[in-house]
């Protein structure tokens, strides 16, 4: 692993990712947030390998086809920069290192911070559903339960509260909060945290007999759509869609971090890159690693 990784090898590597994001953002504004998640979702389960672009075969259920994974997004993008880069570089530039770079693209493309990144990940062999349902967390976690889940991955409770920031941008289906609206306890209940105003505004775009699944933006205020701390005022005013988000003010040091982004952006955004860089080291490069050739299967 090394910054500028690819500046012999592959000069143009970090350019043609960051080009294919612009090009995709302008045919669909929410790409960025996509490959964010796609990115976390992938360094949670096996680390930082690209398991999470495998598809799954006769004998085998990959990560992209668990339950957890079923809005997963951005694979596309991923595979148009890795089509590139095949042209331009053969076998050099891993799966693993597109999604992180690209990740870090979107952040930036959104109004976030830019930071550098080190390459040369590389690429894993294996993909179980069963890990992805075993390691990633769910909006219906409460804190205990997240303070667990990301301690697994050795991070602390205030990066946990800023890794959460990334739900600043992007939108949610509403299969994935609608007990908070209609059944939260299994007896036809509203969630209690949720602000009565907001949540009758998210019935009207969720209704209970719906039967499409639409989507709905991640803040109360979507008309930025940019890297923001929107969010951790959504929480504080009891704004939040998920649970995973609304309990950070039930333990005192993610609320406290969750007060302190609220108020200031520039420390939002300094501990937001640096988890993000954290993130994108996760348990890389285990034995057995590869170049794929094709991001969707292995060599």
């Amino acid at each position: 692993m090394a910054y500028n990784y690819y500046s012999k090898s592959c000069p143009l590597a970090e350019q043609v990712i960051y080009q294919t994001m612009v090009i995709a953002k302008q045919l669909h504004a929410g790409i960025t947030s996509d490959v964010t998640r796609l990115a976390f979702h992938d360094a949670f389960v096996e680390g930082c390998d690209a398991s999470a672009l495998i598809k799954s075969t006769p004998g085998n259920l990959a990560e992209m086809n668990a339950s957890v994974n079923k809005f997963l997004e951005g694979f596309e993008l991923i595979d148009a920069a890795k089509f590139q880069l095949e042209i331009l570089c053969p076998n050099t530039v891993s799966c693993a290192d597109i999604i992180q770079f690209a990740a870090r693209d979107g952040v930036r493309l959104d109004g976030g911070p830019f930071y550098a990144l080190p390459g040369g990940r590389l690429d894993g062999r294996v993909s179980k559903a069963s890990r992805a349902t075993q390691f990633l967390p769910l909006p219906t976690m409460n804190v205990s339960e997240l303070k667990a889940n990301f301690a697994a991955k050795n991070f602390t409770l205030e990066e946990l509260a800023t890794l959460s920031g990334a739900h600043t941008i992007g939108e949610s289906h509403c299969s994935s909060f609608k007990d908070r609206l209609y059944n939260f306890t299994g007896n036809g209940d509203q969630d209690p945290s949720l602000d009565p105003t907001y949540a009758r505004e998210l019935k009207a775009k969720c209704p209970q007999s719906a039967t499409s699944d639409d989507t709905v933006p991640m803040e109360s205020e979507p008309s930025t759509s940019k890297v923001n701390t929107v969010y951790y005022r959504d929480i504080l005013r009891s704004k939040s869609i998920f649970t995973s988000d609304q309990t950070l003010v039930n333990d005192p040091i993610t609320r406290a971090t969750v007060v302190q982004f609220a108020n200031n952006t520039e420390i939002f955004f300094q501990k937001f890159a640096a988890a993000m860089l954290k993130m994108s080291l996760l348990e890389v490069n285990k034995p057995g690693g590869e170049i794929r050739y094709n991001c969707g299967s292995i060599n």
